[in-house]
C-alpha cells in the first residue's frame, strides 16, 4: 500500500530574526622592553608577527571573541520581521488599516513592544510590506501576544487585515471540506493536519492507495465527479507552493 503527503505552504508569512553586529578593533603595537629582555623580546616579537600574518592576531582573536560574545550573550531583545503580501486591489486599504492600528498598538505603553520600521517594497515582489517588532525579550513578546489575543480591538483588526491577504487558512479549509466528501467516494483520506508551530500556514494531507496505477484512476474518476474541479479552483488560488511525494510503509509500520 502507498500513500501520498501533500504539503500545502499558505500565505500570510511571519519569521523571526536576530540582528547581527559586527565589532572590528584596532591595537597599539608600542611596547616597552627593558635591556636585559632584549633579545629573547626580539626572537618572541618575529614569532608573533609570523604567527599573526599565518593566523591572525591572537590579542585581536581574542578580544574579537570576547566582544562578539557579548553581543550573542546580550538578550535583551527579541525581534519580529512581519512580510505581508497583499490583494493589489487590496493596498489602498491595507496602508489605511495599519497606519490606524500599528501606532495603537505601539504607543500603548501596556505592551511590551516597539515598531521599529514599516515598508512598502518598491523594488521587488511589489504590493509587499514588510514591518519590524521590538520585544523586551521573549516575555514582553509573550506577554504583548497574550495580551493582544484577549483585545478586542485587535480581533476586530486581524478579521478587517485577513480578508486583504492573499492565501487565507481558515477559507482554504472550508473550500477543502466541501471537496473532501467528493474525494472520499473514490478513496480514503489517512488524515490532514495545519501546523501551528514551525511553518505556520502550512497544510499536509495524507491519501493511501494500493498502487501508483490506482492512483492515477482515482484522481481522474474525481476530476469526473460534480464538486471536486471547484474546490480544486477554490483552494489552488490560496495556495503559495505545493509539494507532493509517495511514501511506502516499511515491514513494522502500523498504518499502511
Amino acid at each position: 500500500m502507498l500513500s501520498r503527503i501533500t504539503r500545502t505552504g499558505l500565505r500570510i508569512p511571519t519569521a523571526v530574526f536576530t540582528k547581527r553586529l559586527f565589532h572590528r578593533s584596532i591595537l597599539s603595537s608600542s611596547e616597552k622592553i627593558t635591556d636585559t629582555t632584549v633579545e629573547d623580546a626580539k626572537g618572541g616579537r618575529a614569532n608573533e608577527i609570523i604567527e599573526a600574518v599565518l593566523y591572525g592576531s591572537k590579542k585581536i582573536k581574542e578580544e574579537e571573541r570576547q566582544t562578539h560574545s557579548k553581543v550573542l550573550a546580550r538578550g535583551k531583545y527579541v525581534h519580529e520581521l512581519q512580510v505581508h503580501k497583499v490583494k493589489p486591489d487590496k493596498v489602498d486599504e491595507y496602508i489605511s488599516l495599519l497606519s490606524k492600528h500599528l501606532p495603537k498598538i505601539a504607543n500603548d505603553p501596556s505592551n511590551d513592544v516597539n515598531l521599529c520600521g514599516s515598508w512598502s517594497i518598491e523594488i521587488g515582489e511589489l504590493d509587499t510590506f514588510v514591518h519590524i517588532w521590538e520585544y523586551k525579550g521573549y516575555p514582553g513578546h509573550q506577554q504583548t501576544y497574550e495580551k493582544l489575543a484577549a483585545d478586542p480591538d485587535y480581533k476586530e483588526f486581524m478579521n478587517k487585515l485577513r480578508p486583504l491577504l492573499p492565501g487565507r487558512l481558515l477559507e482554504w479549509e472550508m473550500n477543502w471540506r466541501k471537496g473532501l466528501e467528493c474525494r472520499k467516494q473514490f478513496c480514503e483520506p489517512v488524515g490532514a493536519w495545519f501546523t501551528q508551530l514551525g511553518e505556520l500556514n502550512t497544510v499536509y494531507h495524507m491519501w493511501t492507495y494500493p498502487d501508483l496505477q490506482t492512483r492515477k484512476t482515482t484522481r481522474e474518476d474525481a476530476w469526473n465527479t460534480e464538486g471536486w474541479p471547484e474546490t480544486v479552483y477554490k483552494t489552488v488560488r490560496l495556495v503559495d507552493n505545493m509539494n507532493s511525494f509517495i511514501l511506502k510503509p516499511l515491514s513494522f509500520s502500523p498504518l499502511r
